[in-house]
C-alpha cells in the first residue's frame, strides 16, 4: 500500500529561491531512492483560522510563509530503505537548510484514498 511522508515547514519569505533549490536537491535524493513523487507548495492562499491554522502549526514568525510538501512512496517499507539510504548519502553533506528545523511538522501517513491521476 502506498505511503506518504508529509510536512508542513515556516520558512523566511527572502529564502523562497534558497528552499526552491534545497527541495529541487532533496527531490532527486528521494526519487532515487524510490520515491515515486515529490510535491512542494509555496503557500499562496493560506487564511489563519480561528483556533489553528498552518501558521500555528510551525509556529510562523513574521515574514515568513507556511510551505506544504509530500513525498509519496510505493510502500512503507520503500520509504523506510529509502529513508535509510539518504541519511548515508554523500550528497546529504552541505545542504544549509534555509529555515529553522525545530519547527517543521512532519509524519508519515498511510494512503487510504487516492483518486484522480
Amino acid at each position: 500500500m502506498s505511503y506518504v511522508d508529509g510536512f508542513v515547514i515556516p520558512v523566511p519569505q527572502a529564502n523562497r529561491e534558497a528552499y526552491r533549490e534545497v527541495a529541487a536537491r532533496m527531490s532527486a535524493l528521494w526519487l532515487d531512492a524510490g520515491a515515486e513523487r515529490v510535491v512542494e507548495c509555496w503557500g499562496d492562499d493560506v487564511s489563519p483560522g480561528k483556533v489553528t491554522d498552518f501558521y500555528r502549526a510551525v509556529n510562523a514568525e513574521e515574514g515568513e510563509n507556511v510551505v506544504f510538501s509530500w513525498v509519496y512512496w510505493p510502500s512503507k517499507a520503500v520509504r523506510d530503505e529509502g529513508n535509510a539510504k539518504i541519511m548515508n548519502d554523500p550528497r546529504m553533506s552541505g545542504v544549509a537548510m534555509p529555515f529553522d528545523g525545530k519547527r517543521l511538522v512532519f509524519g508519515g501517513f498511510e494512503v487510504i484514498v487516492d483518486v484522480g491521476g
